[in-house]
Order: structure tokens, then C-alpha cells, then sequence
């Protein structure tokens, strides 16, 4: 078995976990390492490794919560000299968690990923948020919560930085609601990495590539009706009809109600008569 294809098995095992069981940064990794085969995963683990550590060590003792802040943003973007990728934004390298390891610069998600990582190994309460176009993180200790932006160093954000971001982002008739405030899972902030690169390859017109990644988020995502509808409308375009076929099976298995399930229905209904 080649390096490929122990990697997507591991995506796969990873399927088959609860989202408490997920390592995040460890799986960023094998992601990242799919588009870099040849590349020695050990020195990136023990990267991680180091990391985690050094966090746990100096920042189990710490107390109030903005102090936690203050000692994570310093981990990450003074000691280890993180910061977000601004030139170069729309770079696919900014989503591939090696390259952001070895640059230091990175998407929000991705230098987010790290930040949870150190965060966690601190025994902090760390998670991301839905919120849309610009990925945030909350630390939360009782009653008392921090939002902050992980691509501009860990600023804390209020009310008001939040309804700006919002209206950047989504338009200016734009407000604040719970949603944007909702946790999301270790799963789902993969996906979101893995989204990234889709829409990079799709707005490229690289519709292999973003078949690929597609591919690749269904194994760890497996019951994830979205991604698997995603699958199959694009393996459609691309040919793939077999792939297709089971992709949008696979979808409607997942989601017996929903405005698409029309759509996908009539689309399979074409590709199984082009197959006879």
C-alpha cells in the first residue's frame, strides 16, 4: 500500500469516529499530506507534539480567562510567529496545514486549527463558531466568553466588531443572530478547511481537483448529506458517472426530505439511462 492510499484509509477510520474522538490538528495533517505524499509526517507531528506541550506546561496554571487569551496569542503568534496571510490570500497553500507550518502563515481556519490545538492542550474551553465567511473562535470558562479572530493575532472581538465583520462579509442589511454564534464540531471545521480548496479549484474551473477534495471530505465526513450531493453533481460534470451514481445514492439515503432531493432524484434518473 502506497503512502496515498494509508493516508485515505486513516480519512476513512476517521469516518467511522465520534467528533470528540477527532484529533483536529492531526487529521489537518494527513489532509495536507495527501497533496504532499513524499513528505515525512513525523517532523509535522512532532511539531504538534512540541506545541502541545508547551502549552500544557506553562498554561495549566493560568486562571482567568483574558489571561488564557493573552497566553495563547503569545504561544502562537509571538513564539511561534503566526500570522494571517493577507498578500496572498487566495493562495490553496493557505488551507494545506504543512505549508502553514512551514511558513507561519495561513487562513483563519487553518491558523484556527493550531490555535485550538495549543488551547486544548492547555486544558482550555476552545471551540470554533459558525460564523459565516471569516472563521472565529470562542473561549469560554463559566459564564465568561471571549470571541476572537485567529487570522489577526488573537484580537478579541465585541459586539460591534462582529456586526462589521457580518455586514463585510454576508452584506450590509446583514445582523447578528444566535446562528453565527453556534459551535461547530472538530468535523465540521475540517470540512470548512477542506472547503477552502474545493472553492478554490471550482472558481479556477480545476473540476478534478475539486472532485478530489470532495472525495477526500466524504471519508471523514460520511454522513454529511451536503458534501455527498456536492459529489455527485460535480462527478456528473466531469464524466464520473459511476462515482456520481453512488454519490447521490448515497445523499438521498442521508436526506429523505430537503429542497434538492427533487433535483439530485431527476438528475440520477439521467445518469442511470445514459448507463443502460
Amino acid at each position: 500500500m502506497n503512502q496515498t492510499s494509508k493516508l485515505l484509509t486513516q480519512l476513512k477510520h476517521i469516518g467511522t469516529q465520534s467528533d470528540e474522538e477527532i484529533q483536529l490538528a492531526k487529521v489537518a495533517l494527513i489532509l495536507g499530506a495527501l497533496d504532499h505524499p513524499d513528505t515525512d509526517l513525523d517532523t509535522y507531528q512532532n511539531y504538534l507534539t512540541i506545541l502541545k506541550q508547551e502549552a500544557a506546561n506553562s498554561g495549566e496554571r493560568i486562571g482567568s480567562l483574558r489571561a488564557q487569551v493573552t497566553f495563547i496569542n503569545q504561544l502562537i503568534y509571538k513564539t511561534h510567529g503566526y500570522k494571517g496571510e493577507i498578500k496572498d490570500y487566495e493562495n490553496p497553500a493557505n488551507a494545506n496545514i504543512l505549508e502553514v507550518i512551514d511558513k507561519k502563515t495561513g487562513l483563519p481556519v487553518s491558523i484556527g486549527i493550531l490555535y485550538i490545538h495549543a488551547a486544548r492542550s492547555a486544558s482550555y474551553n476552545v471551540t470554533g463558531l459558525a460564523f459565516p465567511g471569516h472563521f472565529l473562535l470562542r473561549l469560554t470558562d463559566g459564564a465568561e466568553r471571549i470571541i476572537i479572530d485567529p487570522f489577526h493575532e488573537g484580537q478579541s472581538l465585541d459586539a460591534g466588531h462582529l456586526r462589521n465583520l457580518l455586514k463585510q462579509f454576508v452584506g450590509v442589511d446583514a445582523e447578528l443572530s444566535p446562528k453565527h454564534y453556534a459551535p461547530v464540531g472538530n468535523r465540521e471545521i475540517l470540512l470548512r478547511l477542506q472547503n477552502n480548496l474545493k472553492t478554490r479549484a471550482l472558481r479556477n474551473n480545476e473540476l478534478n481537483r475539486a472532485a478530489q477534495v470532495l472525495e477526500r471530505m466524504v471519508l471523514f465526513a460520511p454522513s454529511v448529506a451536503s458534501v455527498w450531493h456536492e459529489l455527485g453533481v460535480l462527478s456528473a460534470q466531469i464524466g464520473k458517472l459511476r462515482q456520481a451514481t453512488a454519490s447521490l445514492e448515497k445523499f438521498l439515503a442521508l436526506e429523505p426530505f430537503g429542497e434538492e432531493r427533487k433535483a439530485a432524484e431527476s438528475l440520477l434518473k439521467k445518469i442511470r439511462a445514459s448507463l443502460n
